[in-house]
């Protein structure tokens, strides 16, 4: 079976594809672009939020993957979770953000799904990712 690929005009998330972004604990990789244009990939865990087609990624403002972003302001990143052979990659536009608020909330859902406190080491921030494709087989 070939992989689906939604239309970033037309993001739908089937529900296998939800509950396999949402009750399925496993790590993603996760994608983002160096300065020099050469990709950086980072083991991460990851919150999906279907309806809002929202997912976010706890870290640090000094990790790489958020530098990256932070010198590409509304970059492209993709996050891939694979169990086997079935897997999903949300590809979209990232966001660092460090609004006390939102990382909140990041770090509550965070919780939720991974059933322990996300870290809170300083200069913790979320990053973002405005979810506009889907790409998933066997899911």
């Amino acid at each position: 079976m070939p992989p689906s690929i939604q239309r970033p005009d037309a993001v739908t998330v089937p529900d296998s594809v939800e509950a396999f972004l949402t009750t399925t604990v496993l790590v993603a990789a996760f994608t983002t672009l160096r300065p020099d244009g050469t990709p950086h990939v980072a083991p991460v865990r990851f919150t999906f939020d279907a309806a809002a087609c929202l997912a976010r990624v706890m870290t640090v403002a000094t990790s790489r993957k958020a530098r990256n972003l932070l010198a590409a302001p509304g970059g492209r990143v993709a996050l891939c979770q694979v169990d086997g052979f079935r897997w999903v990659t949300l590809e979209g536009t990232a966001e660092v953000v460090a609004d006390p608020a939102r990382v909140e909330r990041g770090a509550r859902l965070y919780a939720r799904r991974y059933w322990s406190a996300a870290p809170t080491p300083p200069g913790r921030v979320v990053i973002e990712i405005a979810v506009d494709r889907v790409l998933s087989l066997n899911t």
